[in-house]
This record gives C-alpha cells, structure tokens and sequence, in this order.
C-alpha cells in the first residue's frame, strides 16, 4: 500500500549562484522555469564556463520528485512515476530516490533515452530561475505509468509542469478515472507561473470537475484566477478543488477551504517563519506541498499543515539544494507536530 502516487517529470539539477547582471546576460525570465533545446541549455552551460561559474551542487531534481522526497522523509510511503534514460544520469536519479524511500517502477526507464536536467540560476536574493531540457521525460506517456500502484493508494499528485506535455495527458486521463474508481483523492501543483501562463488547458485537464487540493504560490493563483489579491484569488480557486494552499513567501500563506458546494468557506493564515539569511528557493514550494500533503495524510488540521509545511520550507531556503537530509525533515516534524 501508498499513501500516495505521484508523477512528473524526471529531472538532474545542476545548481549554479550568479549575480542579476550575469542572469541578465542569460536572457532567462527570472523567477521561471523555461523549457530549452539541448543545444540551448550546451549554450547556457558554455556561457556560464567562459564567464567562470561553476556549479555549486548536483542533486535529483523534477518537482514532484522533491515533493515525493519531503514526503518520504516525514515517514510516508510514495510511490513515483516519471520517466528517465538508461544513462548514468537516470541511476543517480532514481537511486536517490530508493535511498529516501521513494518507491518507482522499472517502466520509469527508457532504453536509450538521455535523462532529463534542469540548469538552475540562483542569483544573490535566494531567487531561484531555471532552464530545463527534459530530455526523455518530453515524452512521458502512458507505458511510464504504473497504474496498478494508484489502486494501492490514498493520493494522486500531479505536477503541473506536465500540463505541458501534450504526451500525458491521455494518461492523465486515465489516472484521473482511475482515483475515481478507487476513491483516491487527487493534489495537483501549478508548480510554475510559465505554466499558468502558457499551459492553462493542461491545468483545466488535470483538474477535471474538481480535485481535493491545489497547491501554488500567489502569482500563480492571481494569473489563474485573474484576482489582484492572494486571499481572493484562494476563495477563487475553490471552484476547481475542495482545499487552495496559497503561499507567498514571507508573508506566508492562505490556505481556503470548502469541503463541498454547501459548506460555508473557512480561511487560515499560516505565518512563515522569519528567515534572516534566504540562500535558495530551489524546491521550497515543492517541499511546502510534501509537507503538507504528509500531515494531511496523517489527519492533522489545514492549519498544523500548514505549520509544518512553512517549517519545512523556510529551512529548504537557508541551504543550496532543493532537499533537506532525512532526519532534519524528522527532527522538524516531532518538534511542530508534538507542540
């Protein structure tokens, strides 16, 4: 048994730390994720040797994975479906998530392929920009999924990034039919603003008549739901999900909740902890999800979630990397949860 399934794209982060002026060279969008060609992301990579950054980490990346990793350290049982290559890149990522507890299956590997990666621009204010070719995992489709660990599981969560994809989303279909059947609530994550701007119809797909929770960060909410201000643009989102876990950074989050079109809508605020030194944000809304999801999971109020959750990211941002080490996500739960 899971406690939930999970999928998304399959990603090798190489992080590297560079000032605005050097980020503008790259011409990227600060602040999103822009999809690249191999050759564009060999172009960014030989900017950034002739102007001599050099990376700063290597870690098993893609943001439902990191989710899945949040979750599994807190002491859940995931199970996660992706796609990678048969290359030393592809071993690295899915032995990182075995050691974590993260379970996936052997249709995750396509022979042949060239595993994804994501070129991660972290400039001096902690902000984090990012350049992904996704190699392999562009073609994600429905022999990469295992379909028979959703019938073993109490969620299904959904990257938005694969909204995307125009290869998944029969699957996506399908998975969504499926935690119908067997009365598997479903999370999605927005994951990306570039994704509510450019993939809103993948979004719709994956939430369907409506889902349990949505997870996104203000921007994402106000473009989504075209409202100016965070605590409307959560009530808005309502109408596509039962729980809107709305964040925005230091000034926390808004977490809306209306379990059913009857029910009277009830709104918390959840502080984020003041964080003196913000290094890297790489991750903190994928680890903000996996919390979250795990004290959901385990039936504690949206607002000890949301606690935890706040916890667990504010930590993320203090270190390079979008993953803590197991322990300290054990050591953050007894010490919220027990309060």
């Amino acid at each position: 048994m899971y406690d939930v399934m999970a999928i998304g794209n399959a990603l090798v982060d190489h992080e590297y730390v560079l000032s605005d002026a050097a980020l503008e060279e790259t011409e990227l969008t600060k602040g999103n994720m822009t999809l690249a060609g191999i050759e564009e992301q060999q172009q960014l990579l030989a900017y950034f040797k002739l102007a001599e950054i050099e990376p700063s980490k290597q870690a098993g990346g893609g943001s439902a994975a990191n989710t899945m990793f949040t979750f599994a350290s807190l002491g859940g049982k995931p199970f996660y479906a992706c796609r990678v290559g048969d290359d030393d890149q592809g071993a690295f990522y899915l032995r990182d998530l075995h050691e974590a507890g993260v379970a996936t299956s052997d249709k995750s590997i396509y022979a042949g392929g060239v595993t994804g990666s994501c070129v991660v621009a972290v400039t001096e204010d902690g902000e984090r920009t990012m350049q992904t070719y996704l190699g392999t995992s562009s073609e994600i489709a429905a022999d990469n999924v295992d379909f028979d660990a959703l019938t073993q599981a109490d969620w299904l969560y959904i990257e938005g990034y694969l909204a995307m994809s125009e290869s998944i989303q029969p699957a996506m279909t399908q998975l969504r039919q499926q935690a119908g059947i067997h009365n598997a609530k479903i999370a999605v994550s927005f994951a990306d603003p570039a994704v509510v701007k450019f993939a809103k119809d993948g979004l719709l797909n994956m939430l369907g008549n409506k889902v349990a929770v949505i997870f996104c960060n203000s921007e994402e909410a106000k473009l989504f739901t075209d409202k100016k201000q965070v605590k409307a643009a959560a009530r808005a989102l309502l109408e596509y999900c039962q729980i809107a876990v709305v964040t925005d950074g230091a000034n926390g989050a808004v977490i809306a909740h209306q379990p059913n079109d009857e029910a009277e809508v009830e709104v918390h605020d959840v502080a984020t902890p003041a964080v003196a030194n913000v290094i890297d944000t790489n991750g903190a809304g994928d680890n903000y999800a996996g919390a979250f999801l795990y004290a959901l999971s385990q039936q504690y109020s949206l607002p000890e979630c949301g606690r935890l959750a706040s916890e667990i990211s504010a930590q993320v941002i203090q270190q390079f990397g979008p993953r803590l080490a197991s322990q300290d996500y054990r050591d953050i739960a007894q010490r919220v949860l027990s309060a």
